[in-house]
């Protein structure tokens, strides 16, 4: 049976804030700055300080990424249908296509796309398609010193990601988007 949706789940308890994933994703991606993987410091008031009052500090990591939502927003607000989704669930950007607008990136609810101003381009998160491709995971997984990053084909039940999300209680960002994102996180 083919893979309809492919994901990713985030253990936030294991996550911590090392910024491997972005560093493995700017490495395979070939990216001169930043990198399609953002890893927020999420704590107090200021978000990059710990909440709470000492001793009783805490403080954890949100990576985010491009959702691959099952219902995209940013795909029909492309004017030049240089968004498209995959087989796979994969949302992919057509760099010749690309005009570097930024509608995508205003329609996300997720702030996934990036304009590159160098290449005048929209870019985001592939899920390492070209390694999928050849049967590898994608790097990020691959790189997580942790663990905290889990792939796989979120569609099917018996699958050990969508485990994962059933007996974690998985969540999802702004569901209230209806947009059916495709990457988890397990709670703090």
């Amino acid at each position: 049976m083919l893979v309809k949706q492919y994901g990713l789940v985030f253990d936030l308890l294991r996550c911590i804030g090392c910024h491997t994933c972005s560093l493995a994703c700017k490495i395979e991606n070939g990216l001169d700055r930043g990198s399609w993987i953002i890893v927020q410091t999420i704590g107090g008031k200021h978000m990059d300080m710990p909440s709470g009052k000492y001793p009783e500090l805490s403080m954890h990591y949100r990576p985010e990424v491009c959702n691959h939502c099952q219902n995209p927003l940013c795909l029909p607000a492309c004017p030049t249908d240089a968004i498209s989704k995959t087989d796979e669930g994969i949302i992919l950007v057509d760099y010749e296509t690309c005009t570097g607008c930024g509608e995508c990136v205003d329609a996300c609810p997720y702030d996934a796309p990036k304009l590159d101003n160098t290449k005048g381009v929209a870019m985001m998160c592939t899920l390492c398609a070209h390694r999928l491709e050849k049967g590898l995971e994608p790097f990020c997984v691959k790189c997580c010193p942790t663990n905290a990053i889990h792939f796989g084909a979120i569609d099917k039940p018996e699958s050990e990601i969508s485990k994962l999300i059933r007996v974690k209680k998985a969540e999802v960002r702004a569901p209230e988007k209806k947009t059916r994102p495709s990457v988890f996180y397990i709670p703090q």
